[in-house]
């Protein structure tokens, strides 16, 4: 296996024929026909299936895809550091940085306007996934820093730096009844619509067992997988959501409020890097102005 395979893989996933695979890789079409075959050799597995001329992929392929586009990822950070050894470290500098999608809006954007200033001559590169998907970026080496939330298993070689904590809270629009109560209960949202994260997450699973012993059906309207569009169909009257109050502060400017839900849990959030591997002094500079927004966006106002 090398990766002009999983290069194949890659660009045959995005454009769906070996024709124009064999255009945008700068190869002839028997070319990619031949590094698809030997990477199904070397792997034992039929990553496409043939269907008259056609190349579906078989659900091994787009699982496997994944791990290739981190593969090439960490080829091509090898290939700029390289480059700036070749040029006496005059190239700019890559610093990459995983942050939760929720996150993508407005807190990375105000974290990185005095960093740019101060580190003009560092690029940076921010992935928004997934607690799950940072985990598995940090551990491999792909990005430098991660955000992500503390929940089940850390990564072997993962050191997780505690930054922040969070409470559950029910957001409503500020105009809606509830937003008069103090705190929020399971039973005070009986036939409330909801908006809420995606079911296969762990909290999301402790939420649905939190109404179940309540004897509450919960009456989900909206299932979304990132909080800030759970606030933002939230801001628009389509329900209420139950978040942690960690995102819930980065809403502010919506018109929401944020009330206490009970029974209430507490979530942690960490500043994930790989163990053993000192951050150089852009990456740490980067990791110091995530923590200065973080305190910044939960400070109450």
């Amino acid at each position: 296996m090398n990766i002009k395979q999983l290069e194949v893989l890659r660009t045959l996933l995005s454009t769906g024929s070996t024709i124009a695979t064999a255009k945008a890789m700068g190869l002839s079409q028997s070319g990619i026909s031949r590094l698809l075959a030997q990477l199904e050799a070397d792997l034992s597995l039929t990553l496409f299936a043939r269907d008259k001329g056609r190349l579906i992929p078989t659900p091994e392929a787009v699982l496997l895809a994944r791990d290739a586009e981190n593969v090439l990822l960490a080829v091509d950070r090898m290939s700029g550091h390289a480059e700036d050894l070749r040029n006496g470290a005059a190239g700019p500098e890559i610093v990459r940085i995983g942050l939760p999608s929720s996150m993508w809006e407005n807190f990375a954007p105000a974290m990185l306007i005095d960093y740019v200033r101060d580190f003009p001559g560092v690029r940076i590169e921010t992935f928004f996934e997934t607690t799950t998907a940072i985990n598995k970026l940090v551990g491999e080496r792909v990005i430098d820093l991660g955000f992500l939330r503390m929940e089940g298993e850390i990564g072997p070689g993962i050191d997780v730096e505690r930054v922040a904590t969070g409470k559950s809270v029910c957001v409503v629009r500020e105009d809606h009844p509830l937003a008069a109560l103090d705190e929020i209960t399971v039973k005070d949202l009986r036939n409330i619509p909801l908006v809420l994260i995606g079911r296969q997450r762990p909290n999301r699973m402790a939420l649905d067992q939190v109404f179940k012993k309540a004897g509450v059906k919960p009456m989900v309207k909206i299932e979304t997988h990132t909080n800030s569009s759970a606030c933002a169909y939230v801001a628009h009257g389509l329900g209420v959501t139950i978040i942690s109050s960690f995102y819930a502060n980065l809403y502010r400017h919506l018109p929401v409020v944020a009330r206490p839900f009970v029974p209430q849990a507490t979530q942690e959030f960490g500043l994930a890097r790989a163990s053993g591997a000192p951050l150089s002094i852009a990456a740490q500079a980067l990791s110091d102005a995530l923590k200065r927004k973080i305190q910044l966006s939960q400070k109450i106002v």
